[in-house]
């Protein structure tokens, strides 16, 4: 039986790439329209695993999908950083200048700003994915629209790219994470953590847990702070931590535990090939 993959977003979406590029071919996507149906997805057993979306190199973090993962009982046991590249496609024949609107997901639009604002005349419209807007015209046959997608979502739908590679910045990459029901299992070569935790309102307590973490030869690659639902001017740290060896890891856990409340790993997993 194959794998049942929740992606959010359409098939030839950047993240049914991201999904086949962490399990390979021969899985199952159950696609979702948003990021909380990717994770009731989960919820329901309608989906093995998920793969979803957590920072862009220019657009930065999907901060509430920290709240989500912490909030459940999944955790985090891959990741794969892809190279994001926006091209702008629409039906055959159709030039840019024919374009009235243009249909992506928002994230989009902000990854390629620097190419919208040469067309202020153009409706910019906002929709649940990159993918889908691109087959919205191909299946209804919609002259003087274009979309923002991928190369593969124009190769999919027969679409024409009437203006390639439109974001801002050449090293645009996202970083999906691999989600999965807990299990108790470590995964092989474990070189990275994602936890999150409170520290006390006393001065210095967060100090000392970064200086914790130091000391056993632990980098903390990420920090990012959530505010608690309900309780003002409080926060939850999410952290990223990278390490050569996981019994210091662990070590530096069980020191730090004291220090923080509501300690939660979020998964032990490998690295991610970053792009070069």
């Amino acid at each position: 039986m194959n794998k049942r993959v929740a992606i959010q977003g359409a098939l030839a979406s950047f993240h049914e790439t991201a999904a086949l590029e962490f399990f390979g071919e021969g899985i199952e996507i159950v696609e979702c329209a948003t990021f909380p149906q990717l994770f009731n997805s989960m919820k329901t057993g309608e989906a093995d695993y998920a793969v979803c979306a957590f920072e862009n190199a220019i657009a930065g973090s999907i901060l509430p999908n920290y709240a989500r993962l912490r909030n459940t009982n999944l955790e985090i046991f891959g990741e794969v950083y892809l190279c994001i590249e926006m091209n702008l496609m629409a039906l055959a024949e159709q030039k840019l200048e024919d374009i009235e609107e243009i249909h992506s997901h928002p994230m989009a639009f902000l990854q390629c700003e620097d190419f919208l604002s040469e067309y202020p005349n153009i409706q910019l419209v906002e929709s649940k994915d990159t993918a889908s807007s691109a087959k919205e015209i191909k299946e209804h046959h919609i002259k003087h629209r274009a979309a923002i997608a991928s190369r593969r979502a124009a190769e999919v739908f027969d679409l024409e790219i009437i203006a390639a590679d439109i974001h801002d910045n050449k090293r645009n990459f996202t970083r999906f994470l691999a989600l999965r029901r807990r299990n108790g299992e470590l995964v092989k070569g474990i070189n990275k953590a994602s936890i999150s935790f409170r520290s006390s309102h006393l001065p210095g307590s967060l100090a000392k847990i970064l200086t914790k973490i130091g000391e056993y030869g632990v980098n903390l690659n990420k920090i990012q702070s959530l505010p608690v639902l309900g309780e003002e001017w409080k926060y939850y740290f999410y952290v990223d931590l990278r390490f050569e060896e996981f019994a210091a890891y662990r070590k530096m856990m069980d020191e730090i535990e004291p220090l923080t409340s509501e300690l939660k790993i979020l998964g032990e997993y490998q690295q991610g090939a970053k792009p070069i």
